[in-house]
């Protein structure tokens, strides 16, 4: 299954002086968040990538061209050459696509709704949010139900991203944009159909 990563956003809040790195590149140990994210998925089975790029996305993509694996695996150094004993990312595959600097992320999904053309369903989730969702569950609910998309939410600690959730755990639609008072807070972490990269309907 596909995995969309939403990683152009400005990242003002996590904004250090006059540096232009992206959010999903501030370092987590050895490695940046969006690695951390990746991973998450590739331990579920999602290796296929989308990356939605915008705002510092030569960070990205220079981050992946230029990937060191001796930096988080082992390795033997045997006459000037490295000899890997593991490998982090050898079989993920990973598609760059810019969607414009000031996109919001509906946007950004339409423009790499191409890149996951004749999929049944997709995940999404912005590239700089760390769960520790038991992933397989979540599917396994979702295609149970006619809804168009699945989504994490938590209880609120201070957001502008609400989502409105009746006693039968569906929303009637999209999050919308105000302060919440109650209910859950988007936390994103998505799976959804093809059909969602085109029109909104029911989440659940």
């Amino acid at each position: 299954m596909k995995v969309v990563l939403f990683c152009g956003g400005y990242g003002m809040r996590m904004r250090e002086g006059g540096s232009d790195l992206p959010k999903p590149m501030h370092p987590v140990g050895p490695r940046p968040l969006i690695w951390h994210v990746m991973r998450y998925y590739a331990h579920f089975g999602h290796t296929d990538f989308v990356l939605c790029l915008g705002y510092g996305a030569h960070h990205i993509k220079d981050f992946f061209l230029t990937y060191s694996e001796t930096a988080s695996n082992d390795f033997v150094l045997r006459d000037g050459d490295v000899h890997l004993l593991g490998s982090d990312i050898s079989d993920w595959t990973i598609t760059f696509v810019h969607t414009g600097l000031d996109s919001p992320i509906g946007e950004r999904l339409r423009r790499v709704r191409r890149h996951v053309a004749g999929e049944e369903m997709f995940l999404a989730n912005y590239a700089d949010v760390l769960t520790d969702l038991p992933l397989n569950s979540m599917i396994d609910r979702f295609r149970r139900t006619d809804a168009v998309g699945a989504l994490l939410a938590v209880p609120p600690q201070s957001a502008f991203h609400c989502v409105d959730i009746g006693d039968d755990d569906r929303s009637p639609g999209s999050p919308r944009c105000r302060r919440c008072r109650c209910g859950r807070t988007a936390a994103t972490s998505c799976s959804a159909r093809r059909s969602s990269t085109t029109c909104p309907r029911t989440v659940t």
